[in-house]
């Protein structure tokens, strides 16, 4: 089996971009590799109605975090076998998100912690009901809030995208989301984390070698 890699931070914080990086440095590495971004907006129902909900258009559905967050579960349940499939096949598959960042978004819009009990559901439901698998390594790409939110703000201006939603351009709820991360990594909930900074050049060759170490 490969080697499932996550990459969990803030809306703009830069995950795509490292995503490609990594990709590369993988490659250079000798391994096989491919990836995923969750949530499926273009191939996933789930998906196309959590993108409705945040903005507003499925009523308060976008307020609710349980609501969206089965939603979300759904999405990568509905994409166990592709996850399963691709582990086989390859010696990493690397993800733009995946069960952390329900937790995270989760329990800041319930004023939770990583300790609190929305952090549980989400294990219970996307690793112990569902069986997803769990990931080898997390790596959280931690930047400033403002940072991200600026990042996220130039990138709708740039690119022919939709307007940013109500969680992206919710400066309250981005703060909060970044404190659980942060507790998450520091907890080691799941699996390993590695703390990028999101704000200076990363080696991306040795965080390879790193991670495909045995």
């Amino acid at each position: 089996m490969g080697r499932l890699i996550v990459i969990e931070g803030l809306d703009g914080a830069g995950k795509r971009t490292l995503a490609d990086g990594l990709t590369t440095a993988f490659t250079r590495a000798g391994a096989t590799v491919t990836g995923m971004a969750f949530p499926r907006y273009e191939t996933s129902t789930e998906a196309k109605l959590i993108r409705d909900a945040l903005y507003g258009e499925l009523g308060g559905l976008g307020e609710e975090a349980y609501g969206m967050g089965i939603l979300y579960a759904l999405d990568r349940h509905h994409a166990r076998e592709d996850l399963i499939t691709a582990l086989t096949t390859h010696d990493v598959l690397l993800l733009d998100r995946y069960v952390a960042s329900n937790a995270a978004y989760g329990a800041a819009r319930k004023h939770e912690g990583a300790h609190g009990p929305f952090v549980e559901w989400v294990r219970a439901t996307e690793i112990k009901r569902f069986g997803l698998p769990v990931p080898h390594a997390q790596l959280l790409l931690r930047v400033p809030p403002q940072l991200a939110a600026q990042r996220s703000a130039d990138r709708e201006r740039t690119e022919s995208t939709r307007p940013r939603d109500t969680w992206e351009t919710d400066d309250n709820l981005q703060t909060r989301v970044g404190k659980v991360y942060d507790e998450l990594a520091e907890t080691h909930w799941l699996s390993p984390w590695h703390i990028i900074d999101g704000t200076t050049p990363t080696d991306l060759d040795t965080l390879a070698t790193t991670l495909l170490a045995p």
